[in-house]
């Protein structure tokens, strides 16, 4: 193509971008309070049934394949398929909870039969142990069953948490979208140059900081995922050579009947060089086998639909 004509097209984007980014931002805004005015449970099978009939049209439907298909070679095109309808299934799901995130946690440990968050005895301990040992702790989570509850959990039993999150392009998305995340989910930390100094200064006010760490990080140290080369966020590891403390992980899984499990992981042992100092590239790839393990058990709840191999 002729340069004029490419440099044509790049300011046609630039002009129109923050008119879609706009357009995007009302209909997120609407779709939001239109949802809150709905049954959580019906709106997320609705929302599940609509994002099983679109995904399979999108771009992203192709990189889900791709992706399945390179991580389980062993499994038949018929059961990709099945797991794929399961992707698309639990995001439309976790789209309608978010609407409801500020009384969407219901666990009463005197009646846990009748509550719709399930949680075991170990997890119970471990919480316990993180709550009440006065110490800061690095939680990681993944785009796994529903990834906003993990952080509505923490504040629901009483934990101190700082949770890294990224913003939506829109700026009227984000004012929406910050405030239901603001209600029941502590310090919020905006992903940005300053994020790292944010959470090290929670760490070191004895703070529990979480972050998800399963997202292709264009800068980030090599680890192996799926048997496939990719990059990690580093700065998890990063942040235990500033402040030593425990690391755990974190996973909320979509059970029948509209219920979740949540888990929280043993302390994982970061990996340490021979002059002791945290090796961040095997500590990271230490984690990186942890969500790959989760993944493994319930791969139709992971987000196969983003370049997580590049």
């Amino acid at each position: 193509m002729h340069p004029l004509l490419l440099r044509a097209r790049a300011k046609i984007r630039d002009a129109t971008k923050p008119i879609g980014e706009a357009l995007v931002g009302a209909v997120t805004i609407s779709l939001l309070r239109t949802a809150r005015y709905f049954d959580p449970i019906k709106t997320a099978d609705f929302l599940g049934r609509l994002t099983r009939l679109i995904g399979p049209l999108t771009r992203e439907q192709r990189i889900g394949r791709a992706n399945l298909k390179a991580a389980f070679p062993e499994k038949s095109p018929e059961e990709i398929e099945t797991i794929l309808t399961g992707v698309w299934d639990n995001l439309g799901r976790v789209a309608a909870e978010f609407a409801h995130l500020d009384h969407i946690w219901e666990h009463d440990p005197a009646f846990p039969e009748k509550s719709r968050i399930e949680i075991g005895p170990r997890t119970h301990e471990l919480f316990a142990k993180l709550r009440l040992d006065e110490k800061p702790a690095l939680i990681f989570a993944t785009h796994l069953g529903n990834w906003e509850l993990p952080a509505v959990a923490a504040v629901a039993h009483g934990l101190d948490a700082a949770i890294l999150f990224r913003r939506p392009n829109s700026a009227s998305a984000n004012e929406i979208i910050e405030k239901l995340r603001a209600v029941k989910m502590g310090t919020l930390i905006p992903a940005g140059r300053d994020a790292p100094l944010k959470m090290a200064e929670a760490l070191r006010n004895g703070q529990h900081v979480a972050m998800l760490v399963d997202q292709y990080f264009t800068n980030g140290v090599e680890v192996t995922f799926f048997g496939r080369k990719t990059k990690a966020n580093p700065t998890l590891a990063r942040l235990l050579r500033q402040i030593d403390c425990p690391i755990h992980g974190t996973r909320i899984i979509r059970l029948p009947n509209h219920r979740f499990r949540a888990e929280l992981s043993e302390e994982i042992e970061p990996v340490r060089d021979a002059s002791g100092q945290i090796d961040v590239q095997q500590t990271m790839q230490a984690i990186t086998s942890v969500v790959e393990g989760w993944i493994r058990e319930y791969p139709d709840q992971w987000l196969w639909l983003h370049r997580r191999w590049r």
